[in-house]
This record gives structure tokens, sequence and C-alpha cells, in this order.
């Protein structure tokens, strides 16, 4: 489906730049030291060290979910968080059990009593329009509005934006489209989005994005 090139290059970036939305310092070539040669910057912490490793390992198992053709389910949600939070939360893989916010936003997360009915029915709402939608549009905002809807319920005590954008990028490559890096330069815009719920900037934005990447895609040759 994509050369080995390419997915050392996407994981990379969607290493790099998830984490660096959430305030980690770590370079880009730093990054590529870390994941791709098992080398560990000087004055780098432990702990942003592993939040960029753990994505390695996180993107491996949404590898395989996809080349299984796995639907979105808990068990897949719940690994997901439980491998990118490996070494850096006690809670891990499980819905969070205190409250929890977004810095800078004006709306309030879901308490932990509606966090798990909420997230059945956003994982009921994202199956079923993936499986109702005919067009990479459709397929894209469904990805998009998702998400929004996601983080503003904030599910997990800690590691929400990484898992949110790690499980939109499973979600599009399940769909056979070119995943979606949210870079560094854009959190602003970002987060406008999501404050804001606008799904049509989003979307707009996501489309976009996604273009470059499908011809980011075609420099590394296949296999």
């Amino acid at each position: 489906m994509f050369s080995n090139d390419y997915i050392d290059d996407l994981l990379v970036r969607l290493a790099h730049h998830s984490s660096a939305i959430e305030n980690n310092t770590i370079t880009l070539q730093e990054t590529v030291s870390i994941l791709l040669y098992n080398t560990i910057p000087n004055k780098a912490s432990l702990r942003e060290v592993y939040e960029i490793d753990n994505h390695r390992f996180a993107f491996e198992y949404i590898l395989d979910s996809i080349k299984n053709k796995e639907t979105l389910t808990f068990e897949v949600l719940f690994k997901t968080h439980s491998i990118l939070l490996e070494r850096l939360h006690h809670e891990r893989g499980k819905f969070k059990t205190n409250s929890n916010a977004i810095v800078g936003a004006d709306f309030t997360t879901a308490s932990v009593q509606e966090t798990p009915i909420l997230m059945k029915q956003w994982l009921d709402n994202i199956n079923y329009r993936l499986e109702n939608s005919s067009t990479k549009e459709e397929i894209v905002e469904a990805v998009c509005e998702s998400h929004i809807q996601f983080e503003k319920i904030h599910p997990f005590q800690d590691g929400n934006g990484r898992t949110g954008r790690l499980i939109m990028s499973y979600l599009l490559m399940l769909n056979d489209i070119a995943p979606l890096v949210i870079e560094k330069e854009d959190k602003g815009d970002y987060i406008l989005y999501l404050a804001n719920e606008d799904v049509e900037g989003f979307t707009s934005y996501a489309l976009k994005k996604i273009s470059d990447e499908e011809v980011r895609m075609t420099s590394f040759p296949a296999n």
C-alpha cells in the first residue's frame, strides 16, 4: 500500500508535529535520530523522548489494523492510547477518572460520568458516517467533525490530542485516503477549528493538506 521509505517519512512527521503541538521541544532532525537510528539527542528529557518514541509503536499498531481492515472499535482506540502513553501516564487505555480541560477553550469537556455514553455515541456515529460516505470529501468531513467532537469530549486523562490526531490518520488510511499531518506551524489555526467547532474550516484545511500529502507520496518509489 505504501513504500517503506514513505512510511518512515510519515512516522517522523506525525510524531514530531503531533508532539510539538503539545509543546514537545524535540526537533524534526532529532525525531529522525530517535525513530530511525535509535539515538537519543543530548539534553533531551526522557518524557519528551518517550512522547516521540511511543509514536513508533502506536503507528505500527494502526498500520497492522489497517492491513487487517479493522473498523474503529474501543479496542483499537484504547490500544492506541495505551501505547502512546506508555511510560508517561498510569491511566492508559481507559477513560478519564477526573475532570480535565482544554487550555484556551471556552467550553467544558465532558464529565467523567458522561464520557462513556458520549464516546459510544461518538464511535457509532463515525462508523455509520464512514459506511455511508461515497466521496473523499464526505469521508474527510466526517473524520474532521468526529475529531472536533472527540477533543470536545476529551475522553482520556492525558494524551487526547496525540491519540485523536493518530486516529484521524487511521480512519483516512483505512478508507484509502492519504493521512493528515497537522504541522506545528498550523497549531493556532488548528486550535481555533477545535475551539469554534469549525467543521467547514477544518475540512477545507484537511483537504488541502491531504492533497499535498498525495503529492509527497509520489516522491517515494514503491518497494
